[in-house]
């Protein structure tokens, strides 16, 4: 099936909603992996423009850190998109790492600026 496209059009309670377009014919086959193990219950249907794809987010795989889904092609094995999802303490570790990185700059331009302040006075 050459030439699919599939667009994420949201993440709402739990459910990746995605939009395949591109499909000569046939019914399309996705596979969604988690880890290498494939995710049940993943629903393509017909719509005007193409095709919707439902993909449902067991809690059971919400977890601390970074936890990725690959959604591929069943026939080609060829990638169409993926998703991550992020929680715990991962993220507030990034988040406070961040958060130093931007007072540093920030204490950096204060610098920056009151000495020029002073040398053009």
């Amino acid at each position: 099936m050459p030439g699919l496209t599939l667009t994420k059009t949201s993440l709402i309670t739990g459910m990746w909603h995605g939009t395949l377009t591109g499909l000569a014919d046939g019914v399309p086959s996705l596979r969604v992996t988690h880890q290498s193990a494939e995710l049940p219950g993943v629903e393509v249907t017909q719509d005007d423009g193409g095709w919707t794809v439902r993909v449902p987010i067991p809690a059971a795989l919400i977890s601390d850190g970074v936890q990725s889904f690959v959604i591929t092609d069943a026939k080609t094995g060829t990638t169409l998109n993926s998703f991550a999802i992020i929680a715990g303490d991962a993220l507030a570790e990034d988040i406070r790492a961040e958060m130093d990185l931007l007072r540093a700059e920030l204490d950096m331009l204060k610098r920056a600026f009151r000495r020029h302040c002073v040398e053009t006075a």
